[in-house]
């Protein structure tokens, strides 16, 4: 029977790839033709060419994203109808449906049918494809009397457990065909309001955010094509390792950025002090973000006498004043204050100089109109415009902020001293991570420098509603055999909108939203969310204003300074009470003995951790090494590092042949980082990276921050008490670093253990 179902289904899933190379080559022959089609006709006729050229790109890149394991279900139904499922849709040319996307209200079911509750299915079938080919088949009966009646009841080593055991590659891969019921809930979840998800370590936090974005992505459509979604990761190396997963799920149209690259142009570094990193993200930066702004207003404490042609005019503190006031009046940002201030004085000005030509009796009687040209080109006149308000940018206002004494200490009066030392900076030092909300902050206040800016974007977007009028019209005119046949979905005027630009100037809602820093998204996804401060959240807040999240992390993982300590003090400031938790309970990835030991470690530490089920025992206890100084009494960098270093050297080769292939990671603070780095590849060579690793370099060596969202089949951790005791350590880090592996964790030190951890098993 075994046998019978195999073959069945061998035949079946070569059929759904034969469909999708007939896809592909329809989508390449109508690209072809539109693109020979070449510039000619009418306007409309050369747009709509350049429309459809457009859309069968962007289907043949979805079709060649989902070639691995493109079904990887089906579902029988008490009505005996079967069900496949898969990364899309496949329908055939009669509109017969092949397959049904996963994201799909009927393919539900597959993840969340039990026995208790079949939800109408009596089988459930899962489908381990290599290539091609199917390999295997395991099926999850759920109607008794299926069973009863000598229905076939395949088992193997179980989906999950397969992908569970499997050796890390430096890529997160997708769960679609592994999406546990509490995950699916999640990611099926409404897309309004804030939805918290808290997990443990392990419980396929990051999974389920990634799906979800493919999931709200097909399920509101229309509105998140053109809003877009962001997806807020911790690291630039956390970004890397999760970039190929919404492709394979069939989007390529969300934006994923670090925390440190949220401004357009900038890329943040992590703040070395973690006291500089808790000071800018407080809520006091907000005041003093302000008060650095209207600093830059200023009235002059005596009167000013200008030269205009030879003509000697007055301005004084007054006039200053009255202008400024009336520029803040307007309730505009900074820069597009300035224009109604300068205008006003500009006016004042000139209405002096015309007295003063009309007193001399020179100049032209009858016209004075040159007379404001003339005010606006003085030298002098526009250094004491410049010098009472002068035009500013974000950078250039935060950088003095913090690389002039006098500036900070003219606004900062409610810092201490030793708090304004701390925020004293080099004007050309490099831009951090914590610096990115401050510059959002004054670019949100300053507004664009150029005030013309905002009249091209006015104008843009009048053309856009005409355009948006005409592709509505011509939507109406289509035939509707242009619809794709089931799978392509209708085609809307927003859409038709956007891919008619010129090819070489199209761009996506994404790739629009990039660069512009004052694009709001339809919905913002936020991994390790715990990690953020209050001014960054205020930054996300201010990119998504309709509040609509997906919040991921652990508040026990926290470990960044200005990290949260609790979800409500975290999110009341923006969401009040407006958004809901939800948590996941299983862990996934790290084996029973580990997870105990770090929970272990965490509860004699005081740290208050949540404790997920490991749906798996390991094969191996953790190990936990003392070592000795070595004999020549040195001793590295006063930490221990010669001999820690020294046993690693030791030990590696068995932690390699323990991962059998698979990733290990050297997990380490301070200046110990890079003296294993440097050993390792003393000894290993390229094998020896850093990140989440690759098939190239599968030794990776890293400090707790780089690790958070990353796994690997093989963790050291090298003087653990070092990730408490340095001047960024919290008990977050070692919890994070000894959650990382998926098979084995060896503990090495010099140094006292932190308590709970010489409980954990010794070894060898």
């Amino acid at each position: 029977m075994l046998d019978a179902d195999l073959a069945h289904e061998r035949v079946y899933v070569k059929g759904l790839y034969t469909r999708l190379d007939e896809l592909r080559e329809e989508k390449r022959t109508q690209l072809a033709a539109v693109r020979k089609a070449g510039a000619i006709g009418s306007i409309q006729n050369i747009s709509e060419r350049d429309a459809f050229a457009a859309m069968y790109e962007d289907r043949l890149a979805q079709l060649d994203a989902v070639e691995d394991r493109l079904v990887f279900g089906r579902l029988d139904l008490d009505g005996g109808e079967s069900q496949y499922i898969g990364r899309i849709g496949l329908s055939t040319e009669d509109l017969r449906r092949l397959m049904v996307d996963w994201r799909a209200p009927e393919a539900s079911h597959f993840y969340q049918a039990t026995a208790f509750d079949r939800q109408g299915v009596r089988r459930r079938r899962h489908l381990i494809l290599q290539g091609r080919d199917v390999k295997a088949i395991e099926d999850d009966v759920l109607d008794a009397e299926m069973l009863a009646d000598g229905g076939a009841h395949h088992q193997g080593e179980g989906a999950l457990l397969a992908a569970l055991n499997s050796k890390r590659t430096g890529r997160m891969a997708d769960i679609v065909s592994t999406i546990q019921a509490e995950q699916d809930r999640i990611i099926r979840a409404p897309m309004s309001g804030a939805l918290v998800v808290q997990g443990g370590p392990g419980t396929g936090k990051t999974a389920v955010a990634l799906h979800r974005a493919a999931y709200l992505l097909y399920s509101h459509r229309d509105r998140l094509k053109s809003a877009g979604v962001l997806l807020v990761g911790p690291s630039s190396s956390f970004m890397k390792y999760i970039e190929r997963v919404l492709p394979s799920l069939g989007e390529t149209g969300v934006v994923m950025s670090s925390v440190g690259r949220l401004m357009p142009g900038i890329t943040g570094v992590p703040e070395a002090d973690a006291r500089v990193a808790a000071l800018k993200g407080s809520q006091r930066m907000v005041g003093l973000i302000a008060a650095a702004v209207a600093n830059r207003q200023r009235i002059p404490a005596t009167e000013r006498i200008l030269d205009v042609e030879g003509y000697k005019i007055l301005l004084s503190p007054r006039q200053v004043r009255r202008a400024r006031d009336k520029a803040r009046a307007t309730g505009k940002p900074y820069n597009e204050a300035r224009n109604t201030f300068v205008k006003i004085l500009l006016r004042e000005l000139t209405e002096q100089l015309q007295s003063k030509v009309e007193a001399s009796g020179s100049g032209n009687t009858t016209d004075r109109s040159y007379l404001a040209e003339d005010v606006r080109q003085s030298r002098d006149v526009r250094v004491a415009v410049n010098l009472c308000w002068m035009p500013m940018t974000a950078e250039k206002l935060v950088s003095e902020l913090f690389g002039r004494r006098s500036i900070l200490d003219s606004v900062a009066a409610g810092f201490t001293e030793e708090e304004r030392d701390l925020l004293r900076r080099p004007v050309d030092a490099p831009w951090t991570e914590a610096d990115v909300p401050l510059l959002d902050e004054a670019a949100e206040l300053l507004g664009e420098l150029d005030a013309s800016t905002g009249h091209e974007a006015a104008r843009r977007e009048s053309e856009r509603r005409r355009d948006l009028e005409n592709a509505q019209q011509t939507l109406a005119n289509i035939d509707a055999s242009l619809r794709d046949q089931g799978i392509d979905g209708v085609v809307g005027a927003e859409e038709l909108v956007a891919f008619q630009q010129e090819q070489e100037t199209r761009m996506t809602a994404a790739e629009r939203a990039v660069g512009d820093r004052t694009w709001a998204y339809g919905h913002i996804i936020v991994d390790e969310a715990q990690e953020l401060s209050y001014m960054q959240w205020r930054l996300l807040v201010r990119r998504c204003p309709v509040k609509s999240f997906t919040i991921v992390g652990d508040i026990a993982q926290t470990s960044a300074a200005a990290g949260a300590s609790s979800w409500g003090r975290a999110l009341r400031p923006f969401f009040g009470d407006r958004w809901t938790l939800e948590e996941l309970t299983v862990n996934y990835r790290t084996p029973s003995q580990i997870t105990e030991a770090a929970t272990r470690m965490a509860a004699a530490a005081g740290l208050v951790v949540s404790t997920p089920k490991a749906v798996r025992e390991g094969r191996w206890d953790p190990i936990v090494e003392r070592v000795t100084p070595a004999a020549d009494g040195t001793a590295g960098h006063g930490d221990g590092s010669s001999a820690v270093v020294r046993r690693l050297l030791e030990v590696l080769p068995g932690e390699l042949e323990a991962a059998d292939g698979g990733l290990v990671a050297v997990i380490a603070n301070g200046p110990l980082v890079r003296t294993a780095r440097e050993a390792l590849r003393a000894a290993y060579g390229k094998r020896v990276g850093s990140g989440a690793g690759s098939f190239e370099q599968d030794i990776v060596v890293l400090d707790p921050r780089e690790a958070k969202g990353l796994e690997f089949d093989v963790v050291v951790v090298l003087e653990p008490s070092a990730l408490l005791d340095h001047e960024h350590g919290k008990v977050g880090d070692l919890y994070v670093a000894m959650t990382r592996p998926t098979q084995r964790l060896r503990l090495i030190s010099e140094g006292p253990l932190p308590a709970g951890i010489g409980q954990v098993a010794a070894g060898a």
